[in-house]
């Protein structure tokens, strides 16, 4: 009598697939790397004595480059309405450049600008007195919103960086990536900025607008 072959079954051992699932999950948990949103990277002030009164610090008008922006994103520019900011870190350049009265130090420090700032710098008496006076000044109100203020702050920022750059041969995207944790990269920071401290104020806002 004929014997019945049995078809023998195959079955996976999936004992050792968790085990592969969760070395492959530690590797890719040990070498992906997450991004972080480190948001705006500004030191801010220390915070006021409420029984000292704040300093009394006197400056020119003209030294301060006003910016106003409303409730409907609409700037006023040094008294000029604006509906966009288109221009603006040139505008802010040229105003920081100006030597409209320089002291020594200042002749000095325009004496060391290459011939590319040189060429921006002017001598407007109704303009800031020299790079170390102008300050940046950025006003919103509550309805004001937070992409344009950002839009506008940023800015301001580039006006600085374009000139600490162009101070130094490098573009203000090389710039802006220098660590300053080694000395060479800290020189290059540091003579970029000689004389020329990023002055931007951010007044307090109105409390008008919005809801």
């Amino acid at each position: 009598m004929a014997r019945k072959k049995g078809r023998m079954s195959q079955e996976v051992n999936s004992g050792s697939m968790a085990d592969i699932a969760f070395l492959l999950l530690i590797f890719f948990l040990v070498t992906t790397t997450i991004a972080s949103d480190k948001g705006i990277l500004n030191i801010l002030p220390p915070k006021l004595d409420p029984n000292v009164p704040p300093p009394d610090i006197k400056k020119n008008e003209r030294n301060i480059f006003n910016i106003l922006i409303n409730a409907n994103d609409d700037l006023l520019v040094e008294g000029e309405y604006r509906r966009t900011a288109d221009g603006l870190d040139k505008e802010m350049k040229e105003f920081i450049l100006n030597f409209g009265e320089p002291n020594e130090e200042a002749v000095a420090l325009f004496n060391t600008l290459p011939a590319s700032l040189q060429a921006v710098a002017q001598r407007r008496p109704e303009s800031s007195d020299h790079p170390k006076e102008a300050v940046i000044s950025i006003k919103t109100n509550r309805g004001t919103s937070y992409e344009k203020f950002l839009e506008v702050f940023d800015l301001a920022k580039k006006a600085y960086f374009d000139i600490y750059a162009e101070r130094v041969n490098l573009t203000a995207d090389q710039y802006r990536g220098l660590s300053g944790e080694d000395e060479a990269t800290k020189a290059l920071q540091d003579k970029g900025k000689e004389g020329i401290p990023m002055a931007i104020s951010i007044a307090e806002p109105d409390k008008i607008g919005g809801n």
